[in-house]
């Protein structure tokens, strides 16, 4: 048997289905794996995200031919994939999470609280934008766009003091930059299954939903997608200034969760405990309780 594997042509992309390919191999006698890259709409323009529909329009492309059935699978940076999937598709298997944090890059590798009070950070993430903007709104943010490498290249060559990005991306790729500042989760949550890869399939394919099992983390696959119903409770997207963690504490699951306007002037966070028992109700109460207290409206704001 042979699974087409659907992936965008980005270095970190092609990384990505890489890995999957040599999971699936390791773990199906047999098997055989065709990675298929491809171009989507949003890697055909450099407009800003906002401007274009948000990230969803990388993946549209791959999604398009899993219903046509030209592949079999699609291997994706989860937190890029909306939250609403087609009724015909289905995240069937996550990897175990990488770093899920965010790094600060510099030209000096000075932390976000030494950085001058007029500095520029370039990000075109909303989540990320807001959250520096409330701990430091004086701080100039700029849309920046591009792969891991076009953007730190602008960082060296471009006026901007600092760059923020995934750090399981520079994991990945090997990328080493002394440079750098890990933001403390309590400076800045992360994206919703932010540094998972994630694997989508139809959900009719008995066959592939089967093999995709011997590479699944489940545990993880519950955390991911309880990051993932919150911002889906939410009505929320990649555009929104939605952030939400969960961690594992032995037989605990941590849930830090946060909402912020787009212009990072107000937030409203939380931290529960919750378990693998009732981490599924207790993402909708709490998500819940944050509509309460206006969290769907605020990220409009």
């Amino acid at each position: 048997m042979k699974i087409r594997i659907a992936t965008r042509k980005s270095e970190l992309a092609l990384f990505q289905a890489n890995l999957v390919a040599e999971k699936l191999i390791e773990q199906n006698n047999g098997l055989k794996v065709e990675l298929i890259p491809m171009s989507s709409d949003g890697d055909e323009t450099d407009a800003p995200l906002h401007q274009i529909g948000g990230k969803g329009l990388f993946i549209n492309t791959l999604e398009s031919a899993l219903l046509k059935e030209k592949v079999d699978i699609a291997v994706h940076s989860l937190k890029d994939v909306p939250a609403k999937l087609d009724k015909g598709l289905c995240i069937a298997a996550v990897l175990k999470r990488a770093s899920a944090g965010d790094m600060l890059l510099t030209n000096n590798g000075c932390s976000i609280k030494d950085l001058a009070i007029n500095s520029t950070i370039a990000t075109s993430s909303p989540r990320r934008y807001a959250q520096i903007k409330n701990l430091f709104p004086e701080i100039k943010i700029v849309p920046i766009r591009g792969n891991i490498a076009t953007r730190i290249s602008k960082l060296n060559h471009e006026n901007i003091d600092g760059l923020v990005v995934a750090k399981a991306a520079l994991e990945r790729l090997n990328i080493v930059n002394h440079n750098c500042y890990e933001f403390s989760f309590g400076e800045m949550l992360p994206a919703a299954s932010q540094g998972y890869i994630g694997v989508e399939c139809l959900k009719s394919n008995e066959k592939i939903l089967d093999i995709l099992k011997t590479i699944n983390s489940p545990e993880d696959l519950i955390l991911a997608q309880a990051e993932r119903d919150f911002v889906l409770e939410l009505n929320g997207s990649c555009l929104s200034p939605i952030a939400i963690y969960c961690r594992q504490n032995l037989d605990k699951i941590l849930i830090s969760a946060r909402v912020l306007s787009q212009n990072g002037d107000k937030q409203i966070h939380k931290e529960i405990i919750s378990s693998f028992e009732s981490i599924q109700q207790d993402i909708r109460d709490l998500s819940q309780e944050f509509i309460s207290m206006g969290a769907d409206k605020l990220i409009l704001t």
